[in-house]
């Protein structure tokens, strides 16, 4: 089954440049975008210690991927595709 959507990075004629990450998908509630929760380590030179933080990142996810809630995906930056979303989902790593 191949999918009509314009910005599918596999179907359609979506390209990713820039940052990849690989994250756990937190909420998906809205129609096409699921929230995306990265983990990474940042150092902070003042204490010599590393300060583990989080982000939230908002991704486009095709009918074709259909990422799920607690599925471990790996998302790809884009064109920015709306207000938020400048991200897309290229595929489900473990579901």
């Amino acid at each position: 089954m191949e999918c009509s959507d314009p910005r599918c990075p596999i179907h359609g004629g979506q390209k990713f440049r820039g940052m990849q990450f690989e994250g756990l998908v937190v909420s998906a509630k809205a129609k096409k975008t699921v929230i995306v929760e990265v983990d990474y380590n940042r150092f902070v030179y003042k204490y010599e210690r590393s300060l583990r933080k989080r982000s939230r990142i908002p991704a486009h996810n095709p009918d074709c991927i259909g990422a799920k809630l607690n599925d471990t995906v790996n998302i790809a930056e884009t064109r920015r595709l709306s207000k938020t979303k400048s991200f897309v989902v290229t595929n489900v790593v473990k579901k």
